[in-house]
């Protein structure tokens, strides 16, 4: 049986990811511009969200999910210290908030490494 916590964890990749397709433009403005094709990342990310949000509930794939979900985090911190630095990328949310999300990449990390 998946725990309740797993469903909300999964729900939150989902929703993510459809916001990518919501607002791919507010995306697009956080993407360092050394990474290339960024509204192709912008869509790629979304599409890996949404899956991985999905596998993540199928008990023959939850570990696989949980492990891309790890992976996914660790390639979006880049991302994240981009938005510390670059006033137009940082959407103009405080330091605090921005150094916030940075950290909170590590609690997604840690909580995805829970459904292993």
């Amino acid at each position: 049986m998946i725990p309740w916590h797993q469903y909300v964890f999964a729900l939150i990749f989902i929703l993510a990811g459809l916001n990518h397709f919501r607002s791919p433009k507010l995306y697009e403005r956080i993407i360092p511009s050394y990474i290339p094709a960024g509204k192709t990342m912008v869509y790629l990310s979304g599409i890996l969200e949404i899956a991985l949000g999905i596998l993540l509930l199928v008990p023959k794939t939850q570990s696989l999910a949980a492990w891309g979900i790890i992976v996914l985090m660790v390639l979006f911190l880049p991302v994240h210290v981009y938005m510390l630095q670059n006033k137009k990328a940082s959407l103009k949310m405080p330091k605090w908030a921005l150094i916030l999300r940075l950290i909170l990449q590590f609690v997604l990390i840690y909580w995805a490494y829970l459904y292993v």
